[in-house]
């Protein structure tokens, strides 16, 4: 179950590192915890999408350590996005929360996640600019894919994930990252 509380951006700079996924929506640190399957899924896709990204220097893959500052002024952190090679002023990482949103967001569902709130996260993501929006729910072996809020599509345990027109070329089945 996540938890909440006010917190400033310092305090959330200076947070530990306790496993716990940190967000800050409407001014309130919002704490989950993941779990050990989840953060499985999320290595096998960070491993997928660094084998594509990186050899054809298309950008950046993070983990969910990444802060995005978001209009609405949330501080979101997918488990795994990707931001397009170009997008950070001065070509340069951002040493500190990065003002705007990824190409890609990718969550990956825990069993404390309540629908509402993820379905809430990707809309905002959405409205933010995000491109493309995977959410994997590994309990129930499937994914959506999010283009808009109308434009969705579910992808069974046997279909695979395709990065479409923010990722050409990129595919990778479920079964290659789900236990």
């Amino acid at each position: 179950m996540a938890t909440t509380r006010t917190i400033s951006d310092e305090d959330l700079v200076r947070l530990p590192k306790d496993g716990n996924k940190h967000e800050v929506v409407d001014g309130e640190l919002r704490v989950s915890p993941a779990g050990s399957l989840h953060e499985f899924v999320v290595a096998r896709l960070i491993a997928r999408l660094l084998v594509f990204v990186e050899p054809r220097e298309l950008g950046y893959v993070f983990a969910s350590n990444m802060l995005y500052v978001l209009p609405s002024g949330n501080k979101r952190c997918p488990d795994v996005s990707f931001v397009a090679k170009g997008r950070f002023a001065g070509g340069r990482l951002p040493r500190g929360f990065f003002e705007g949103s990824p190409d890609l967001a990718i969550e990956v569902l825990s069993p404390d996640d309540h629908a509402r709130e993820v379905l809430d996260k990707v809309g905002e993501y959405l409205g933010a600019g995000v491109r493309l929006v995977w959410v994997i729910d590994p309990e129930r072996r499937r994914a959506a894919v999010h283009r808009s809020l109308t434009e969705v599509r579910e992808i069974p345990g046997d279909g695979a994930l395709a990065g479409e027109d923010v990722l050409p070329g990129f595919v990778c089945p479920l079964v290659e990252f789900l236990e």
